[in-house]
């Protein structure tokens, strides 16, 4: 028997009647933060397990109705995505691989046993929340509209089972440059006392408890003069997985960029486009499993001659120093390195709209 096919959701639109005076929408945009102020709306669309998806909408942004049972607040049964609409010069918007952020939803929701919303239904999400809040994408240099793609369990039950109900949700924040005094390298600390995820957890998923158990060690770098705590793996205490909200990468002296892979690792859109662009310049790219004392012996024998983060808000930021226990990696002096600003420069000239997309990453949300 042949299935009939699951045609793409239809959405039903409320425009606000209380949208942002523009003089008040300008003022925010001239110096958004991140995260600080939303958008005039939000999408919202159902999924049941009868139903399915439906019931897709976009309204005016304001806070959600939840059973206090609802699974989400007992159990944690929650994902969510984050990527960015830019503004091009001829005004136009775009988003940058959207596609992918739809695939690292679906394998997010298949960990945390929540429904696969079609990568159509989620492209489209974007483009109907544009379609009315256009205006809050800036356009200064560095600027985007971050979009919060998330998908919550919405049942109210105290039995411990994925939810019959779901809800999926989609907000947006305008953000100003990330780096406002310039891009330079920061210190990490390394987290010897706790770890992020074990093995067969759910680290390699976008969900909000592995942000929450960071938290507390992230307080630790702060309290050590750090931007960003860097975890261990859970096991045996010795491999590299990743920052609280970043990817890690190495620059060998021979070229090769060098960047830890293991089952607990998130896999990060930024970090993986940065290596295409890299292997597409002839870099050799290493995904491995990395030593912490790897690093350190790098470092001062001079094998590794960069390191940097990368993730969609800070895109790429250069690494100075690794502090910790006992432990002192680089120096307070180094600065940002070549490979490192010129694969940040590309990435972003790709996402601006300012050189040729040669991979296809780009998708117009406002046509």
């Amino acid at each position: 028997m042949t299935l009939a096919p699951v045609l793409p959701l239809t959405f039903d639109v409320t425009a606000s009647t209380a949208v942002r005076a523009s003089v008040d929408r300008d003022a925010i945009l001239a110096d958004p933060g991140f995260g600080k102020h939303f958008t005039d709306h939000m999408v919202e669309i159902t999924w049941t397990a009868e139903s399915g998806w439906h019931h897709a909408r976009v309204y005016p942004y304001g806070p959600l109705l939840l059973d206090p049972a609802a699974s989400v607040l007992h159990y944690a049964q929650e994902i969510f995505e984050g990527l960015k609409a830019y503004r091009h010069s001829d005004g136009s918007v775009w988003s940058f691989r959207p596609q992918a952020n739809a695939a690292r939803l679906q394998r997010s929701a298949t960990r945390l046993a929540l429904p696969h919303l079609p990568e159509v239904d989620f492209v489209e999400s974007l483009r109907q929340l544009i379609a009315l809040d256009a205006s809050w994408v800036p356009s200064a240099p560095e600027t985007s509209l971050y979009l919060r793609p998330f998908m919550i369990a919405t049942e109210g039950f105290l039995g411990v089972r994925s939810a019959h109900r779901v809800g999926y949700y989609v907000i947006a924040s305008p953000a100003g440059a990330y780096f406002t005094g310039g891009v330079a390298p920061i210190a990490i600390w390394i987290s010897t006392s706790y770890s992020r995820a074990g093995k067969g957890g759910t680290g390699a998923a976008k969900t909000g408890g592995n942000y929450a158990s960071s938290l507390l060690p992230q307080q630790e770098a702060y309290e050590h003069g750090c931007a960003q705590v860097l975890f261990l793996d859970a096991l045996e205490g010795k491999y590299l997985e990743e920052l609280g909200g970043m990817n890690v990468v190495l620059v060998h002296r021979d070229g090769t960029l060098i960047t830890p892979d293991s089952d607990s690792i998130l896999e990060g859109i930024t970090r993986d486009s940065i290596l295409q662009l890299a292997e597409d310049r002839g870099h050799r790219i290493e995904r491995r499993k990395v030593t912490l004392d790897e690093w350190g012996e790098g470092v001062a024998s001079g094998d590794i001659v960069e390191m940097f983060a990368c993730g969609t808000a800070a895109v790429v930021t250069p690494i100075g120093r690794l502090l910790g226990e006992g432990v002192e990696i680089g120096s307070a002096d180094v600065v940002a390195g070549e490979l490192t600003m010129s694969l940040r420069q590309e990435l972003t000239d790709i996402q601006y709209g300012r050189v040729a997309d040669r991979h296809g990453w780009m998708t117009r949300l406002d046509a």
